[in-house]
């Protein structure tokens, strides 16, 4: 007796062996029968390749936002005492909703709750939830307290000003909280992982950091030169084009209150979303 396979009934049906004297095989081992105007209506008769729906929609770009620290790590504390953690996952939740009531867009919180997740592990979760973008949320704390403004962050090996090189080795050093064992991995390896982030996505990583900037303008603060980069951890996906936003200094107590705000949040949000509509419309129109 033929033992009748998947393989061999998908590949029997395409070249209408089912059709030819198939039949008895089929029922022998509980396939249904086919006729051959089933395959006819189909298109499937005659080796032709299965019909196209037309005017389907596209599957929505899935956006992964990554709101900084949390749990056992606050991250900064502003100067009347509020923890970064709060605000980060606040703002990140608040552009979720606004991006899931457009419709377009599938979005995914990386924690939606006061919890610790490892700089790996963000990483980890956009690449599990096949993420087509990745933007990681943060307010952190600089050692002047007058440098004021948002920014945004794109992977490098080497930092483009001091200043963001001391903001990459504070967020970096958030894996301290992950216990031994856990905090990140040797130099070497990092030099390596470095070395694979494909030349597609800092592109496109570009992209999305020069939409949020255009967004923000004449809506939100900057920072002096607001595009900046340096090897932050969480941006070392292969494949995810990512960005680190900063929307204010929690040292600064103008922005630590204007942050503390819903009216300013829901400012920044919208300008996000802009900035998320600007690129994923380049990307359809094969401008990235």
């Amino acid at each position: 007796m033929t033992k009748l396979t998947r393989r061999h009934l998908l590949g029997g049906a395409a070249s209408g062996v089912l059709l030819a004297g198939g039949d008895a095989l089929a029922a022998r081992h509980g396939v249904p029968h086919v006729s051959s105007t089933h395959f006819k209506k189909t298109g499937l008769h005659g080796g032709q390749a299965p019909a196209v729906l037309r005017g389907a929609p596209p599957p929505k770009p899935i956006i992964m936002l990554d709101p900084g620290h949390g749990g056992k790590d606050p991250g900064a504390i502003g100067v009347s005492g509020t923890y970064e953690k709060h605000i980060a996952v606040a703002t990140a939740t608040e552009l979720r909703n606004l991006l899931m009531a457009s419709g377009q867009y599938n979005v995914v919180l990386s924690r939606k709750d006061d919890r610790f997740i490892p700089l790996a592990g963000r990483v980890e979760l956009a690449h599990r939830h096949k993420a087509d973008l990745f933007i990681s949320m943060h307010a952190d704390a600089l050692h002047q307290p007058d440098v004021r403004g948002a920014s945004v962050y794109t992977l490098s090996g080497n930092a483009s000003d001091r200043q963001t090189a001391m903001l990459a080795e504070t967020e970096n050093s958030a894996d301290r909280f992950a216990g031994p064992g856990m905090a990140g991995v040797p130099p070497d390896v990092e030099a390596i992982l470095d070395s694979l982030v494909r030349e597609e996505t800092r592109r496109g990583s570009a992209h999305m950091a020069a939409s949020v900037i255009r967004s923000f303008q004449n809506r939100i603060q900057l920072l002096h030169h607001p595009s900046r980069h340096a090897a932050f951890r969480v941006l070392k996906s292969g494949d995810i084009p990512s960005i680190l936003v900063e929307m204010g200094f929690m040292s600064n107590h103008l922005d630590e209150q204007a942050l503390r705000r819903a009216t300013h949040r829901a400012q920044i949000t919208q300008a996000m979303k802009q900035a998320i509509d600007s690129y994923f419309l380049r990307q359809r129109k094969g401008m990235l």
